[in-house]
Order: C-alpha cells, then structure tokens, then sequence
C-alpha cells in the first residue's frame, strides 16, 4: 500500500455521522440485496477497512453465501469452511492480522476474485432467538498499522447486532415474496394445463418476457416483476368450459366469444387484490390479446395505452406457441415464424419491441433450447 493511500481512525464524532448517515436508509429498506450492500457500507466506514462482506447461513444447502461483496458477484462457500465458517462454528469474533498464516484460512475465494486478504476481523451475529444467521468479514485495514484492533471489535459487533434485527425482518419479507412467486407459477401452470399447455410453455413465457423486458429498458425490479406475473395471462381459461377450450374443430363465432372472455375473467380473478404482483398479472391477463392497431379483444385498446407488460407478453406467448413442439402439432420453421413477426410488426405487435426482439434472436432462441420438452 502507497503512504498516499493510509487513512486515518475515525474520531467519535465522525463514527456517529456514519451510524447515523446508514440507520435511517437501514430502518427503511425491504430489499435484502440492497440491505446488504448498506450493511456493508456500513462496516466497512465504521473501522476503515477495504471491504467488507455480510455472509449468511443457507441451512437448506449448507452453505454461506454472499451477494454483495465489495467487488464482487454471489459466492458460495461450504459452511464451516475458511474463517467465517470457524467463526460461526464456535460462535467466536476473530482478529487475524495476516490470514495467509493463519490454517483456518480459506484461500478459494481470493483466488476467484484475484483480491489479496491480509488482515482479517470476523463477527458472528444472531437472530431474536439466538440462532446465528451469519457473520460480518472485515477484509484489510486501511490504517497506517494494518491491523484490526479491539475498538474495531467493538464498533463491528455494535454494527452486527444491529444488522442481525434489520436482516431477519429483510429475511422474512424475502420468504414471503418467494412464497407469493411460488403460488403464482404453480397456478399459471394450473391454467396453462387446460389449454394442452406445458410446465415450461410457462418458464419459458417467463424468461422471454423478463429479457425482453431488460432489452427494452425496464429497470431490474419491473423485469422481475413482469418474469413472476407474465405466466398468469391465460389464467381465466380455467373458467372456459372443456367442450370449447378442448375443440379440435373451428370455433364458431359464439365460441370465440367464450373463449375471448378468458381476459375478462383473468382480470376480475386477479383484480381484487391489492398485492402489486396480482395487479400486474390482473393487467396482462386482461391486455396480453390487445394489439397494437387497436383490434384486438377485449376493449380495442391500441398503441401504447396497452400496459408495456401485455405488450411484451403478447410476443413471449406467441413467440412460445410457434417456436415450441406439442403433443398435439410441431414447432413452425423459424423463418416462418420470423416472416409472420416481421408482417405483425406495427399491426398486433408493437414495432419498437419488435425490432429488440429481432435484434436480440440469438438470446431467445437460447432460452428456448434450454427449456425443450421431450415427448
């Protein structure tokens, strides 16, 4: 380290500003990715180290992982391997001034990351009931001595214990959105079974429509967002009766209508909820047959007053309904699909999705081939 780099102690009053420059942005954020970087920050400020990296228990793969890591990606690492595991293992706060030396040390994820451990100070937090979820990893002092010391200790476990409340309740909010995604998949899947449809029509539907939505410029949350609700859009064919949504026959024309009101009846299942996911999935259930010149089902809505996530899941489903073999008919040829997309554009699709979608073939048709079924 160059002298220019040193830098100093925090005073008391310094180390208050950062407490309180992180608590209020800690007390307010929902999202455990986001809370985690925060948290990291925040340690990281607190003692004047290079990074720091909030591992947590995964007791189900019995594993610690890390998503944020000052520089890097989710790494997962075997629970009682490295230092953070022994930690965790006996419960026990450690100050290590050069990890190389030290056996405990886990020497994989330096080499994954290409950084240099040194100086290292771990700290195991609890939950209310005292089971430990995890642990703070300081990494590399930034003082002019390089070396962790007690009142860092004691600032990080002020730090830990703190973090232990915001991360449970971060935890169970995380749980409780798994479960409603859960829910969601397993019923679109429901839906889509009547219609001779598959389990991976609906990840598929998925995937197209969340990197479409990425393509296109949605923030990362929205894409999620629209990746979870985007299977739900044939969810009111569970009302259609078996003689007409089974007819291998033409429709007749009091037959489409039954068919058609599937988009209503979607949006009225789905509607009730205040939940922002169900919302989402009541408006593309009820637009995904919208199109783009205004005649589509069921209000004639056009252009861009047609939700950007029905916009977008309109060419994920019909995309999936060609590209894709049946028991019941094969996949088209993809230069007919192509040719059907291209004569659409602008008329059932809107031309701006369209043209990313073409533009980015080669990532759909990957996600297409991962998920193939064999019949």
């Amino acid at each position: 380290m160059e002298n220019g780099n040193y830098q100093k102690e925090l005073t008391p009053e310094q180390i208050l500003r950062v407490i309180f420059s992180y608590a209020a942005k800690i007390a307010n954020e929902k999202s455990l990715d986001q809370l985690l970087i925060l948290m990291a920050d925040m340690g990281r400020d607190l003692i004047v180290a290079d990074r720091c990296t909030m591992w947590l228990i995964d007791k189900n793969q019995n594993q610690l992982w890390t998503k944020v890591a000052h520089g890097v990606d989710e790494i997962r690492i075997p629970l009682h391997s490295g230092l953070v595991g022994y930690a965790i293992s006996k419960n026990e706060s450690l100050i290590i001034d050069d990890a190389y030396l030290d056996s405990r040390f886990n020497r994989e994820v330096d080499k994954k990351t290409g950084y240099c451990t040194k100086a290292v100070m771990v700290i195991p937090f609890q939950n209310n009931n005292g089971e430990i979820m995890g642990a703070y990893q300081a990494v590399n002092k930034m003082t002019v001595d390089a070396v962790f010391t007690q009142q860092d200790m004691e600032h990080l476990t002020l730090a830990a214990s703190y973090a232990a409340k915001s991360l449970e309740a971060a935890i169970l909010h995380r749980e409780i959105e798994e479960t409603q995604k859960e829910i969601i998949f397993t019923i679109a899947e429901i839906g889509e079974s009547r219609s001779k449809e598959t389990g991976l029509h609906v990840k598929r539907v998925a995937e197209y429509s969340y990197l479409l939505a990425l393509k296109y410029g949605l923030s990362e949350q929205e894409a999620e967002v629209l990746r979870v609700v985007s299977p739900m859009h044939d969810i009111g064919k569970v009302a259609i009766p078996d003689a007409v949504l089974e007819k291998s026959g033409k429709l007749t024309e009091e037959e489409f209508e039954v068919i058609k009101s599937h988009t209503n009846i979607g949006h009225q299942l789905l509607n009730k909820s205040p939940r922002k996911l169900l919302q989402a999935a009541a408006i593309v259930a009820h637009q995904h047959h919208e199109k783009w010149n205004g005649k589509g089902y069921p209000r004639g809505i056009a252009g861009k007053d047609i939700h950007i996530f029905a916009r977008i899941t309109a060419i994920a489903d019909v995309f999936d309904a060609l590209a894709s073999e049946r028991v019941y008919k094969r996949a088209w040829e993809l230069d007919r699909i192509l040719a059907l997309f291209r004569e659409e554009s602008g008329q059932h699709f809107d031309p701006e999705l369209m043209d990313i979608f073409m533009d980015n073939l080669d990532e759909f048709l990957l996600i297409r081939d991962a998920h193939v079924e064999h019949f």
